[in-house]
């Protein structure tokens, strides 16, 4: 049985763990209405549409292991749209690139295995130079204070 693992912002992984109760109910994008209260599901290759902005939640439905696209979608769906619900990966989840969902705007994932990774997995940097969608400044900045003393 499949088991919800929050995500959380704490680059050291403490905190993160299996969510009491059970994942929300998800409908596809075709029979969702902002009106019923649900969360929205999403396949890798939905366009994204203005009244999905209004959903609680929305699973982000990853066909294979392989396909990173929902990455991508849920990085749009932070940055370009200003999406502020949970975002859940749904699918082919694999433990090994939770760090990259969280770092591209997801809130949870639902594991296939069912089983928590360590903390370790969850983080496995202290920091990166990089900006994502839960840190827009590039690391040049956080890190060290000011602007990067490489000529440009």
């Amino acid at each position: 049985m499949p088991k919800l693992l929050r995500l959380n912002d704490d680059a050291n992984g403490t905190g993160n763990g299996a969510a009491a109760g059970a994942a929300a109910q998800l409908e596809p994008a075709g029979q969702w209405t902002p009106e019923s209260g649900k969360g929205l599901k999403l396949s890798v290759d939905q366009e994204i549409e203005e009244r999905f902005l209004a959903a609680p939640l929305i699973g982000i439905e990853f066909p294979t292991f392989s396909d990173g696209r929902g990455l991508s979608l849920a990085f749009l769906l932070r940055s370009r749209h200003g999406y502020q619900g949970d975002l859940v990966a749904t699918g082919a989840v694999q433990a090994d690139i939770l760090h990259y969902m969280r770092r591209c705007g997801f809130t949870a994932a639902l594991l296939p295995g069912g089983e928590a990774p360590d903390a370790q997995t969850l983080a496995p940097h202290s920091d990166y130079y990089q900006a994502c969608a839960t840190e827009p400044e590039p690391g040049r900045f956080r890190i060290g204070g000011g602007p990067s003393n490489i000529p440009t």
